[in-house]
């Protein structure tokens, strides 16, 4: 345990050295400036422009932002030997594994609670805490994924593109599945009915991020506590199986 967190340790400071909180500080200003520019610029239901606006942009920045710096972190301290170093001491690859995880989430955490300082003056606060919840949840996922890519490919670039195909697709999945069952779709077309199957099979395998922090929960106030639960228990099953799967591509390494 104190191998993991002095791990934990250096990964926050890796953090405040390299500016991580000023560059989220200026995104979640962009982000806000857009949402009350455009609000104000709409003719009717100004807030509820304004929270739509602001909480989807600020998902996208928290996602982009914490993806793309564990990546490099971890690419970074790869090629310069850091993580070979480390292991040269008395530390398990497992320690150092979840030292970084543990890390990371709670960069993610600190992040999520900006954020809901942000929203807690366009929403209430119960729906606010929810959908920041749901939404730790999601950047739980995106950095267990990011780790298992850098192990796999080693390289920025590689890993950068799996994330994010993986984040585009399991975000658009549901919604390319329901325009696959359209009246404009031809039955009688194999290509299109063996693509509908391979999108189903698909879909069985990703985790169902259209449902993680939607900006109807902020508008309408329309979710409970009851509804995070499903979205707790797919985090669970995503992060073992992506933290099992970044273990054995570590475990396999020649370092």
């Amino acid at each position: 345990m104190y191998a993991i967190f002095a791990i934990t340790r250096f990964t926050l400071l890796e953090a405040l050295h390299n500016r991580l909180v000023w560059l989220f500080l200026l995104l979640l200003l962009i982000g806000i400036m857009l949402a009350e520019f455009m609000g104000g610029i709409s003719i009717t239901e100004s807030l509820v422009v304004k929270t739509s606006l602001l909480s989807a942009s600020l998902r996208i920045f928290a996602v982009f932002v914490i993806s793309l710096f564990v990546i490099t972190s971890m690419v970074r301290e790869i090629n310069d030997k850091g993580l070979a170093l480390t292991l040269s001491f008395p530390v398990s690859r497992a320690s150092y594994y979840f030292g970084k995880f543990l890390g990371y989430s709670f960069i993610a955490f600190m992040m999520v609670l900006l954020i809901g300082f942000c929203l807690i003056f366009y929403a209430p606060a119960l729906q606010v805490f929810i959908w920041i919840s749901s939404l730790f949840c999601e950047l739980l996922i995106m950095t267990a994924l990011c780790l298992l890519c850098v192990f796999t490919f080693t390289q920025v670039t590689t890993a950068i593109t799996a994330v994010a195909a993986f984040y585009v697709l399991a975000r658009s999945l549901h919604a390319i599945q329901l325009m696959s069952q359209g009246p404009l779709i031809d039955p009688n077309s194999l290509v299109q009915t063996y693509s509908i199957k391979v999108l189903n099979i698909i879909a069985h395998f990703l985790p169902d991020l259209h449902r993680f922090s939607p900006s109807s929960w902020l508008v309408y106030a329309e979710t409970s506590v009851d509804q995070i639960i499903p979205i707790i228990l797919q985090t669970v099953i995503y992060v073992s199986v992506l933290t099992m799967a970044g273990l054995f591509d570590l475990y396999r390494k020649n370092l």
